[in-house]
């Protein structure tokens, strides 16, 4: 169960009801679970949240493969269920082998994988265990990126960190219609 209950126009800070209200009007209504229903508490943040949330996935030079396999892995590595179960599927679409989506969720041996892939997983796993990214997993990551890439590739993966914390923190629910097994511990 949630540790605080949905936001409403009376809960969230006074100063801020008009960004709540408009909030409200885009989404339809207040998520019931996940990050959308911890931030709307605080109606500023949750907006810019969004923002840098839809130019990584609408408008960085990724590819919907790469980002949604970012997404994954810090997951896995958080230890994020509500993330996992709503991109692993994604992922699976957007072309991640479903091997590489159960070993990583598995924490099992990789099998086989493309240089974009290992580019990825060498990176987000290499910082999320050492807080360090070693020039190997950069050069890696500048090569099958460019630097706009690998800076967007570190900013979804910073995004969905803190997106993960709150997730985690709050102890936010997974959504009924889930289809994913969950993460084991």
């Amino acid at each position: 169960m949630a540790r605080i209950p949905a936001a409403t126009r009376e809960t969230v800070p006074s100063n801020q009801t008009a960004e709540f209200d408009q909030i409200v009007a885009n989404a339809g209504s207040v998520p019931l679970v996940g990050p959308g229903s911890i931030l709307f508490h605080v109606p500023k943040a949750q907006q810019l949240a969004t923002a840098l949330n839809q130019y990584l996935r609408n408008d960085s030079s990724l590819s919907a493969k790469v980002l949604e396999l970012a997404m994954l892995v810090t997951a896995r590595e958080n230890d994020c269920m509500y993330i996992w179960n709503a991109h692993a599927a994604a992922a699976r679409a957007a072309g991640v082998p479903d091997a590489v989506v159960d070993a990583l969720r598995d924490r099992k041996e990789l099998p086989s994988l493309a240089p974009d892939e290992a580019a990825v997983i060498n990176y987000g796993q290499e910082y999320f265990r050492t807080h360090r990214v070693s020039r190997g997993a950069f050069q890696s990551g500048i090569e099958q990126f460019g630097t706009q890439g690998l800076i967007e590739l570190t900013l979804t993966m910073g995004n969905y960190a803190l997106l993960a914390f709150a997730v985690n923190a709050f102890d936010s629910e997974l959504p009924a219609n889930r289809t994913e097994p969950v993460l084991p511990a």
